[in-house]
């Protein structure tokens, strides 16, 4: 009997003890985290805006964005009266993280692979102004009676519109040479950025793959409410 009683205190000791041996490895564990779907949280922000340019740039005689109104009006008006047209736009580089080419590739070791979709750009023209080098003022491009002494004729809705038009049609080819010549810069600071929000999903080797564009560019340009009324 005294013999079954220690056999007892044995067996019962050792469950303690195992009890007490796991709880105290369970209390010591680590959490591990889940890259793959910490990671894809980042769906959720949406559109990622990685790079911005404001410029000036002044126009001195036309071009071919400003077309046959250009020639016939603007050259007259930019030469003859010792005027030059600045324009002040800025140009949003962005990525839509909820397109379908936006991929997330979680691997081992607190890696990833992110692949992105195409950039696409929004260029809002701020203002437009003429400046009088002869009196060294700046004048409002659609100023009625500056414009109605620059032509002859008059200047009508007509013209204004086209004027309009032809502004915008500048601002875009000034916005995609930008866009062509910034590229690479605009890849690194997207990287940048998506590496400081993958640390925090515990990602600590990314790896980050650009959509090629080819000749293709999502481009908007907006003009400012006082140009487009």
């Amino acid at each position: 009997m005294d013999g079954l009683a220690v056999l007892l205190a044995i067996i019962v000791g050792i469950a303690i003890g195992a009890g007490l041996m796991f709880l105290l490895r369970r209390g010591k564990r680590v959490p591990q985290t889940t890259i793959h779907s910490d990671i894809q949280s980042l769906r959720s922000i949406g559109e990622l805006s990685v790079f911005k340019v404001i410029t000036k740039e002044i126009v001195t005689e036309t071009d071919h964005t400003f077309g046959e109104f250009g020639r016939k009006y603007l050259r007259w008006v930019l030469s003859k009266k010792k005027m030059a047209m600045i324009f002040e736009f800025e140009i949003d580089f962005r990525y839509d993280l909820r397109r379908p080419e936006f991929q997330i590739i979680a691997g081992e070791n607190k890696a990833a692979i992110i692949r992105m979709p195409p950039c696409f750009y929004e260029a809002h023209i701020r203002d437009i102004n003429f400046y009088d080098e002869q009196r060294a003022k700046l004048l409002p491009w659609l100023l009625p009676d500056l414009l109605n002494g620059f032509f002859s004729d008059g200047f009508s809705e007509e013209d204004k519109n086209r004027l309009v038009a032809a502004a915008r049609a500048h601002a875009q080819d000034q916005a995609l040479q930008l866009i062509h010549k910034l590229q690479s810069e605009v890849q690194q600071s997207a990287k940048t950025t998506l590496l400081g929000l993958s640390k925090a999903f515990g990602v600590e080797h990314l790896a980050v793959e650009f959509a090629e564009n080819g000749n293709r560019v999502d481009l908007t340009v907006d003009l400012p409410k006082q140009l487009a009324a």
